[in-house]
């Protein structure tokens, strides 16, 4: 590795350090003087941007880990070279880490477009970390050069005043191009959302875990330093595996059949041994979970680790939902072009006109009315199936392959006996478990084959099938038309409050499950025959635009309160809220959730509230101001998403102006000018 040179400067200094400092009681303050040290040295142009990007990661998850240590991180276009800020702080602050607050905090800055060589530097700092004779070195060190040195001697770079060196950065905790492996052993996966730090000590911590059992772990490493993917023969000789990963694994198919014990990438920094421990118990139990090859993120087989049962539920009905969305706008979208084009009367007619016409035989009305009448059918054919792909996809996210049938199956049921929506749920969770239960059950050897393609399909479908026709289905379809004859009957105060939940759903995780729930609940019912559908349609997507909209105004109104990065997302905003996509706002709420969030549902719910109000209706499910011909009462829709997006704007712009972020003084919102 080569060693810093005039033009590229140490990845620290002794301007960077604080020693025995007071930086403040919350971590936000500890982060921000330590962002201000790094643009006063040169190494940042905008210190409120850095800070806001580290702070952006922390909202992610708590970067304190045991022992007294915390890591915050983060890439930043503000950044202008890989740098580390450290503080030993007196007193301690809370950085989330289970065993109490940190005394050492380093703070690892990189370049947005960070090279390996920076990366590797960033990680192999972090690898250190889990070394105890490193920490209590950084604690002993007498002052800041000391502390230089002694970075400096870990990552293997050229010490400060001391003879030239070319000595190699500290090897990556794996060796993945192994071809096998004697004995037992383990395999594992570590990947964090920035790749920086918690990637490489979750696999620090595993290989010593292993270490000190005497079983090896064989640890890939999915980070922004790159890596070296382990080898299939490693992977098929592994008795099972270990996904600690807070994002999805890439290729987890390589995995299919191992045991796994999956989790939090945190979790492997705080409790390698017990991690390890469960998958040595889960490599003995022939009904251990196992890895089914599914996509990226599905997780059908990771029901074990620091995964709670509540997370799973929340992880299998986003799952359903996010496969939905794309057959709800499609299908919308063009029933909204086949009024456009047909009128709104073509929905009684477009079957008829689509099988008994042709470009070479119009109907009645010419070729408009061909073309409305095509793009309705399309749209309704697309649009039957949200609530089997709802379905369906609930039952992916729990038995993967398997469950897709007997999913889909289910929704199609809950369809036809009129369960709707809730019955595609309750279809998709029942046909998900009887797909795993089935999956799970000892079969001879010339079976195993069979499974996934032909056993399990087939009677988790008849399980799931014959539930909902004989027990579940009428229970449910009651349920649904008494849901709708009750958003029928609403009226006056009652619709104006349901516009204001729906409102602050849309509005209070932007794009989360909370928004989700409510999207879903929109288009699920969307019926162009029901006036009440449609003005719920139109509350949830004109409260959904409020968000980016809002923080679009806020930031062009009152730049001074807003980083140079968040200034230039406001740019974007503009057009993403337009568009209905709330996650516009996302960047926002992530550096300042305490008075980005409450802001938005205060708008969001002024909205939503004026909407059913004024009895505003959309027959469309997606498409922002863009689908503005399938909106009935273009005014009053427009006038409540401006009143919306007002009152997010200026409460936005009080909070931070007014109000203190987790601290006991007003945060210097001024950009740092080096």
């Amino acid at each position: 590795m080569s060693t810093p040179t005039a033009d590229s400067p140490a990845i620290i200094d002794a301007g960077l350090i604080d020693l025995d400092a007071d930086l403040g009681s919350e971590s936000a303050d500890v982060i921000g003087a330590l962002a201000g040290r790094l643009a006063a040295e040169g190494r940042a142009t905008d210190a409120t941007a850095l800070r806001d990007a580290a702070l952006a990661r922390e909202a992610q998850s708590a970067t304190g880990l045991p022992g007294g240590i915390a890591i915050p991180h983060c890439r930043s276009a503000a950044v202008t070279t890989a740098s580390l800020g450290f503080a030993r702080l007196q007193p301690k602050v809370d950085f989330g880490a289970p065993d109490g607050p940190a005394d050492l905090v380093f703070l690892i800055a990189a370049p947005e477009g960070a090279g390996a060589e920076h990366m590797k530097l960033l990680s192999g700092l972090a690898r250190s970390l889990v070394k105890p004779d490193f920490v209590a070195a950084l604690r002993a060190a007498p002052d800041a050069d000391a502390v230089v040195v002694l970075v400096h001697e870990a990552l293997g770079l050229e010490v400060p005043g001391g003879p030239a060196t070319e000595t190699p950065a500290p090897p990556a905790p794996a060796e993945p191009e192994q071809a096998e492996a004697p004995g037992r052993y383990i395999v594992a996966v570590t990947a964090c959302p920035t790749g920086i730090a918690h990637t490489y000590m979750a696999a620090d911590s595993l290989v010593a875990a292993g270490e000190r059992a005497s079983v090896p772990v064989r640890v890939e490493t999915q980070g922004s330093s790159g890596g070296t993917a382990l080898s299939p023969d490693v992977i098929a000789g592994a008795s099972a595996v270990i996904f600690a990963t807070d994002v999805g694994v890439k290729g987890r198919e390589r995995f299919a059949g191992k045991p796994v014990v999956a989790s939090g990438v945190k979790r492997a920094i705080n409790e390698p041994d017990a991690m390890l421990a469960e998958a040595l118990r889960a490599s003995e139990n022939p009904s251990a979970a196992t890895v089914s090859g599914s996509v990226e993120g599905s997780d059908a087989d990771a029901g074990t680790g620091d995964v709670g049962w509540g997370t799973r539920l929340r992880q299998i009905l986003l799952t359903g939902v996010s496969y939905m969305i794309p057959f709800v706008a499609a299908g919308g979208l063009l029933i909204a072009l086949g009024f456009l084009f047909g009128g709104y009367e073509i929905g009684d007619s477009a079957k008829d006109i689509v099988l008994d016409n042709s470009l070479w035989n119009l109907p009645d009305g010419g070729f408009t009315a061909y073309l409305g009448a095509v793009l309705f059918q399309i749209g309704s054919l697309a649009f039957a199936f949200l609530v089997p792909a709802l379905a369906g996809y609930i039952a992916f996210a729990i038995a993967d392959r398997p469950g897709l049938a007997p999913g889909f199956t289910a929704g199609a049921v809950a369809v036809f006996v009129g369960a709707g929506f809730i019955g595609g749920l309750v279809g998709g969770i029942i046909a998900g478990f009887a797909a795993l239960w089935i999956g799970r059950m000892p079969v001879p050897a010339v079976l195993r084959g069979l499974m996934p393609v032909v056993v399990i399909p087939l009677f988790a479908t008849l399980v799931v099938g014959a539930l909902m026709f004989m027990v579940l289905g009428r229970p449910l379809a009651s349920v649904t038309t008494g849901l709708t004859n009750w958003l029928g009957g609403l009226s006056g105060g009652s619709a104006v409050i349901l516009g204001i939940i729906l409102g602050l759903m849309m509005c209070f995780d932007l794009g989360g499950p909370v928004n989700k729930a409510a999207y879903a609940f929109a288009v699920a019912g969307l019926n162009v025959n029901d006036p009440a559908t449609l003005r719920i349609m139109a509350a949830v997507m004109a409260a959904g635009m409020v968000p980016p909209l809002a923080m679009a105004l806020a930031s062009t109104v009152r730049p001074g309160l807003f980083s140079e990065a968040e200034r230039e997302n406001g740019k974007a905003a503009w057009f993403l809220g337009a568009a209905f996509i709330s996650e516009g706002a996302i960047p926002f709420a992530a550096a300042d959730p305490l008075r980005v969030i409450p802001s938005m549902m205060a708008g969001g719910a002024v909205t939503g509230a004026l909407i059913m109000a004024t009895g505003v209706t959309l027959s469309a499910p997606h498409g922002g101001i863009f689908v503005f011909f399938a909106i009935g009462g273009i005014g009053w829709f427009l006038v409540s998403l401006a009143a919306g997006t007002v009152v997010s704007a200026l409460a936005v712009v009080t909070a931070k102006q007014f109000t203190r972020r987790g601290s006991s003084e007003e945060v210097d919102l001024t950009p740092v000018t080096v």
